[in-house]
């Protein structure tokens, strides 16, 4: 497939604000990376930049961090493709140097509203709508809607140059022997899962059943790693005559921070990833090995409609769907860790909606076409 590029490269600003558990963050850097990989220069400007440390410590050429709140030099190049991540409302200040400077040379920039990921209906209704500007600095001014989504009517999932080319080269038994080496016997052969969760209440249950069977339990750092202390915790006082030393080694094992490229081949060398939030699940869906996502949660339920949405896109079979409603906590059911027989029809759902994906435009090429469309 032919990646979209621009015959020249253009100014974007790109402005997120770190709400929680660094997903916004994560998917604005994999998006400011894969525009400047693709001949954009980029500026990524946000509130909280200190997860790039770990993220992203390389850097990228052609993306710049910038602080919340600033604005470029007067030498600088002015903003022609504006980017306002997840409804993070730009600056008024920002708006009004750039609505000023673009009037002085003649040249308008393009304001694009990214969204959040969703396969509910809506989505594909309001891909690529106009929504006029009607007050302050930015009147008369047109933010473009840009759905992320997982149809051909929708702007696609993040899919950067040469992901599937690292992942064909990618040696899970090599990477397995490196976490746990000299591992022989049943730990060799274990079931291994990545849990990146929130505080699911069917967690004790999952860890119980990792404890009834060969499992190698790589938990993310952060809240995943509290839930997981916190149920086993549970589970301790629930059976005193139990062996907490047994439970936790060797069968878990507590991951740092790590580089997002860490995190991917994570997901590849795993039997089920368990992940939360947006950019995980898209990139266990690259992965294509089962998956189980845990939505972030509202306190209006309105997530039960898009996790619903989410698996009737994924055509999910009924034991991933009551695995689903249980990890989400939408019933109190028992939580059934799937064996190899399940762990196979995952993988070939995941699969198949994998290759439905890989048949669309990324959501880099589409939104590099629609940016030349407009302009």
């Amino acid at each position: 497939m032919r990646l979209q590029t621009l015959p020249t490269p253009l100014q974007w600003d790109i402005f997120c604000r770190v709400i929680d558990n660094f997903g916004d963050i994560g998917v604005c850097w994999r998006l400011s990376a894969d525009l400047a990989a693709r001949g954009q220069q980029v500026r990524l400007w946000v509130d909280d930049a200190s997860a790039l440390a770990w993220l992203a410590p390389q850097g990228h050429p052609g993306v710049q961090v910038r602080a919340w709140g600033s604005l470029p030099a007067a030498h600088e190049p002015p903003t022609q493709v504006l980017v306002e991540a997840f409804g993070c409302e730009i600056a008024p200040e920002f708006i009004a140097n750039s609505a000023r400077i673009s009037s002085a040379k003649g040249e308008k920039y393009l304001w694009i509203n990214l969204e959040y990921l969703s396969a509910e209906a809506y989505v594909e209704r309001c891909h690529r709508l106009p929504s006029p500007v009607r007050e302050g600095a930015a009147l008369g001014e047109v933010k473009w809607f840009f759905y992320p989504g997982f149809t051909p009517a929708t702007g696609g999932l993040l899919r950067e140059n040469g992901l599937l080319e690292r992942q064909a080269a990618f040696d899970t038994a090599t990477w397995r022997a490196a976490q746990v080496p000299g591992t022989h016997g049943d730990a060799a052969n274990a079931c291994w899962i990545s849990l990146f969760c929130y505080e699911p209440p069917a967690l004790p249950a999952l860890l119980q059943q990792c404890m009834q069977r060969p499992t190698r339990l790589l938990v993310t750092p952060g809240r995943a790693t509290a839930a997981t202390q916190a149920a086993l915790k549970t589970l301790d006082q629930n059976d005193p005559q139990g062996s907490p030393d047994k439970r936790g080694q060797p069968s878990i094992s507590y991951r740092k921070t790590c580089p997002q490229a860490a995190f991917d081949e994570m997901l590849w060398a795993c039997d089920l990833n368990l992940v939360r939030g947006e950019d995980s699940l898209v990139r266990a869906l690259w992965a294509g090995r089962p998956l189980a996502w845990q939505i972030y949660p509202q306190h209006d339920n309105a997530h039960h409609d898009k996790l619903h949405a989410f698996l009737d896109w994924l055509q999910a079979p009924e034991s991933l769907r009551r695995f689903h409603a249980t990890w989400n906590g939408l019933d109190n059911a028992p939580l059934v860790l799937p064996d190899k027989t399940l762990l196979a029809q995952w993988a070939a759902c995941v699969q198949a909606a994998r290759a439905r994906l890989l048949a669309q435009d990324d959501l880099v090429t589409q939104i590099l076409g629609f940016v030349q469309e407009k302009r």
